[in-house]
C-alpha cells in the first residue's frame, strides 16, 4: 500500500476528449499508470506528475492534484468487500474506488480515494498479499 499523486482533470464530455487529453501526454512520454473516467473528470496516475500537469496545463485543462491510496490486493472473491467494510467500520466514507484485474492475474491493483489517507492506511494495514 501506497500513498500516491493522481490528476485529477476537468473533460469535455464529448467524442475524442479523452484521446486528444492522453495524446497531450504521449507526445511527452509520460505513462499512464491508472486510469479513471467518471463522465467529465479524468482521474490519472502518471509516470511524472510534475511534467504532466504542466503539459495539461499548457493546453488550458483544468488540473489539480490529489493524495490517494494505490494497493495491490489478492485476487479473489470478497477482497474488495472487506477493504470496503474496514473503511466504513472506522467511519471512512470511500469518495472513489477503481481498479482492474487482468484475466488469470493473482493480484488486482486498486486507487482508493478518502478523506484521511493516514486514517485508511492504518485501518487496511496487512491487508495487502
Amino acid at each position: 500500500m501506497e500513498k500516491i499523486k493522481e490528476l485529477f482533470i476537468v473533460v469535455e464530455n464529448k467524442p475524442g476528449s479523452l484521446g486528444e487529453l492522453l495524446g497531450h501526454l504521449a507526445k511527452e512520454k509520460i505513462n499512464i499508470e491508472a486510469i479513471g473516467l467518471f463522465q467529465d473528470l479524468a482521474k490519472l496516475s502518471v509516470s511524472d506528475i510534475e511534467r504532466a500537469t504542466k503539459a495539461l496545463s499548457a493546453h488550458k485543462y483544468e488540473v489539480e492534484t490529489r493524495e490517494v491510496l494505490r494497493l495491490e490486493l489478492d485476487n479473489k472473491p470478497g477482497t474488495f468487500a472487506v477493504i470496503a467494510t474496514r473503511l466504513a467500520n472506522a467511519g471512512l466514507n470511500i469518495d472513489y474506488f477503481y481498479g482492474t484485474v487482468g484475466k488469470g492475474q493473482k493480484s488486482a491493483a486498486v486507487i482508493i480515494d478518502v478523506a484521511d489517507i493516514d486514517g485508511a492506511m492504518s485501518v487496511l494495514q496487512g491487508i495487502e498479499e
